[in-house]
């Protein structure tokens, strides 16, 4: 069997004390992924703060009020590989209050990791979770019941968590694929090798389904590529050339290939895509580049295009991706004062910034059942549906067709704060 070696983003998220910080804690430890002197201060902090063992927790909550809180405030972001596979982990934080800081980092998720207690259960900030992992289209979710020692490891405690967790899921007006592993993160059980003290569960352990795991993005069939830079060379032996830097958000792109330039809707061909390996290091030319990969690509005619334009491979637009000025968004509102009617605002789409307005507040959604009420404003965290009128046009999807271009950031225009980030619906 070919293993994997690709990067995988993963995002965990549960209520507070479901042992979120010290299930990344213990995958780091036990997969060798801990420096030897991260383990000793972790260690000694462990001794300071008066714990029995090593608290694995304080691998993650790197922030001082997380520390002294005991809860986790920001996206704390690490990285570790393994022979199969490379990954960054987003310990996403449990409060409500902290919902944004959640979806920032469940966003950017090729799968998510959402824990349950096994002795409290399925609680209303683990249902919220649920939620935004599926209102975010994840492609793929693994439910962990953690704490499996604190109920015997009882198979029947098990299987009703699932059954809770799964009546949930189908209430919501948003399908996702959902995997249920029984862990315990302080003792290792399923974490990383497979536990001895649940027979009857014959899955794979956490790690094992990261390892193999292959979830289908959620993009476009066309090679899109967002222009954040034109490369000018001033040397001579770059006299003539022209590139576009940027990030192919979406497909591939292939020396060859028809390509539009949008918005300006102008056509040409690759002639050339160079990658840049390094500091210092001179760019590779490649045949092709995929989704992911920051690249230069060379075009045969001298194209008005600029940052904040678009290639699509083919000859014109695929019928999914439209040039709009007027597009509806669900919007998690980040800003501690609400949105409101007529406010002015800049959505940034990819490396594309453009002036909008919003029309309209429409509703108020809640996450915890997927029903949406009739709201005129938004308060902060708050999740909801805008209709925004922008003063140029993007061309842009719907977020469930593709997840890069089907998504914006909202920024107020006068201190440049992002007060919002949305998803695209299909009008």
């Amino acid at each position: 069997m070919q293993h994997v070696t690709d990067t995988l983003i993963c995002a965990t998220a549960g209520s507070v004390d479901d042992g979120k910080s010290t299930l990344i804690g213990r995958l780091l430890l036990d997969s060798r992924s801990l420096l030897r002197d991260q383990l000793s201060h972790i260690e000694e902090a462990s001794l300071r703060r008066g714990f029995s063992r090593t608290e694995l927790a304080l691998v993650t909550d790197g922030l001082r009020a997380e520390r002294e809180q005991g809860i986790t405030i920001d996206a704390a972001w690490r990285y570790f590989a393994t022979p199969k596979r490379r990954f960054v982990l987003a310990d996403t934080p449990g409060h409500v209050q902290y919902t944004r800081n959640m979806i920032t980092g469940a966003s950017q998720a090729d799968v998510a990791i959402v824990l349950m207690d096994a002795e409290r259960g399925l609680t209303e900030q683990t249902r919220r979770h649920l939620a935004i992992t599926a209102l975010l289209r994840v492609p793929l979710v693994f439910a962990v019941v953690n704490k499996m020692d604190r109920v015997g490891f009882r198979k029947d405690r098990f299987d009703e968590l699932v059954g809770q967790a799964e009546q949930h899921l189908a209430q919501l007006p948003w399908a996702t694929t959902v995997k249920y592993l029984p862990v315990c993160a302080l003792d290792g059980d399923n974490v990383v090798d497979r536990s001895t003290r649940m027979p009857w569960y014959d899955g794979p352990a956490l790690l094992e389904e990261l390892e193999t795991a292959e979830p289908a993005p959620v993009e476009l069939g066309a090679g899109v590529l967002s222009v954040q830079w034109v490369i000018r060379p001033q040397r001579e032996d770059y006299a003539t050339f022209r590139g576009l830097a940027g990030r192919i958000t979406s497909g591939q792109l292939t020396v060859g290939d028809e390509v539009v330039v949008a918005p300006a809707m102008i056509k040409s061909r690759i002639t050339r895509i160079d990658r840049h390996v390094g500091d210092g290091a001179v760019p590779s030319t490649e045949q092709s580049a995929s989704r992911g990969a920051s690249v230069i690509v060379s075009l045969a005619d001298d194209v008005d295009a600029s940052r904040g334009s678009y290639l699509v491979s083919g000859t014109e637009l695929p019928p999914e991706l439209t040039l709009r000025r007027r597009i509806t968004v669900e919007v998690c509102w980040m800003n501690s004062s609400p949105a409101v009617r007529g406010q002015k605002l800049w959505v940034k789409h990819q490396s594309r910034r453009v002036v909008a307005q919003i029309a309209a507040v429409t509703h108020r959604l809640d996450v915890v059942s997927g029903k949406a009420e009739v709201a005129d404003t938004l308060a902060k965290n708050d999740l909801g549906t805008l209709e925004l009128v922008l003063g140029d046009e993007i061309p842009a999807t719907a977020y469930v067709v593709d997840r890069a271009l089907g998504s914006v950031l909202l920024v107020d225009p006068t201190d440049g704060d992002t007060v919002g980030a949305g998803m695209i619906v299909d009008p």
